[in-house]
């Protein structure tokens, strides 16, 4: 029996194979629990192994690929509209290899370990950062009851807390909650140092880490999530292509004769978008100061723009630009020659 494809639709403990031949004839699909999905697998001739970009399918793709598979991952929505009667496993995993098929789908590389950890430190550093805002303003709440007020901003608040931790007026159990709720504080300040520190040496231990830090906008940060999930943006044709996958072109809404633009379409990795952005914004508050070509654009634009949608102008203007310099493998210079952006 011989195989064009296997489509396999992921779960936690029971998972379901689709073979089908090069007629695209269903040949089997078999539910298949964690623990027999290798081994089933392994007796496979090497074949093309679909599935849907999600949970775990990184990790099952590194494997499959171990066993000499051709693996592609395909994004979840570009599946649903094969999707034929009921919504079950069988029809979802032959839905699977029928959207492999087409000739417009763009795959998702598999990621190695070490990109998934690099991206796992940037999840913790998001649950991190919320868990700070989240202290200090229940710090702040906690101790307005008692009249105690300080300004905003980091310092303000240690000095705010170590106030009340020195000050006999207020009560032992105060003071006690005071220096928990402190030493917690601190505690995930060190962490997120520590892991700003990680990520920091594995940029700059990266030839392509140093272009990104070369771009305007493009810190420690950026650069790390930026190279973890799409490397050297080889998964791209062009620039335009990285642009949409980062949700940051416009919406269009056309019929006939009418062609309506909207707003930024927000499809694909949000983290990745929101911090362009951010690294954009800087970008636009400073061009004011500067007389390169890029902070000359944005300055001409705040004319008759308001600043969030420069920024956001900016931050596709970027995106284009990390492409075009990840793909090149050159640096940036503030008046690049033959670089179009």
């Amino acid at each position: 029996m011989k195989l064009r494809t296997i489509g396999i639709d992921l779960a936690k403990n029971v998972f379901q194979a689709c073979g089908v031949n090069e007629h695209m004839k269903s040949q089997f699909n078999k539910r298949l629990k964690r623990n027999e999905l290798l081994d089933f697998m392994r007796q496979q001739a090497p074949t093309m192994v679909v599935m849907e970009a999600c949970y775990s399918s990184h990790y099952w793709g590194r494997e499959m690929a171990k066993l000499g598979h051709d693996v592609k991952l395909i994004p979840a929505q570009h599946v649903t509209p094969f999707v034929r009667g009921n919504k079950n496993d069988p029809n979802d995993s032959f839905a699977i290899t029928e959207a492999s098929q087409r000739p417009y789908i763009r795959f998702v590389p598999v990621k190695t370990e070490f990109q998934q950890e690099i991206l796992c430190l940037h999840r913790i550093r998001e649950r991190l950062i919320k868990n700070k805002g989240a202290l200090s303003n229940q710090a702040r709440g906690l101790l307005s009851e008692f009249g105690v007020v300080f300004p905003c901003g980091h310092k303000a608040l240690l000095n705010g807390l170590n106030g009340v931790i020195d000050n006999a007026q207020y009560s032992h159990r105060l003071q006690n909650m005071m220096i928990d709720m402190l030493s917690e504080y601190e505690t995930t300040l060190k962490r997120l140092k520590g892991i700003e520190q990680q990520l920091g040496i594995f940029v700059e231990g990266s030839e392509s880490g140093r272009i990104l830090l070369s771009i305007p906008g493009i810190g420690i940060i950026n650069a790390s999530a930026l190279l973890a999930s799409i490397d050297k943006g080889q998964a791209f044709n062009n620039p335009k292509e990285f642009a949409v996958w980062l949700g940051l072109t416009p919406k269009q809404h056309a019929s006939g004769n009418i062609n309506k633009m909207g707003g930024i379409t927000k499809r694909g990795d949000r983290y990745l978008r929101k911090q362009l952005v951010h690294g954009a914004r800087s970008v636009v508050s400073r061009a004011a100061k500067k007389t390169d070509s890029l902070s000359l654009w944005a300055t001409k634009l705040r004319v008759t723009k308001p600043f969030n949608k420069v920024a956001v102008a900016m931050a596709h203007r970027l995106a284009r630009l990390i492409w075009i310099l990840l793909t090149r493998q050159e640096h940036y210079s503030a008046t690049p020659t033959g670089v179009s952006a």
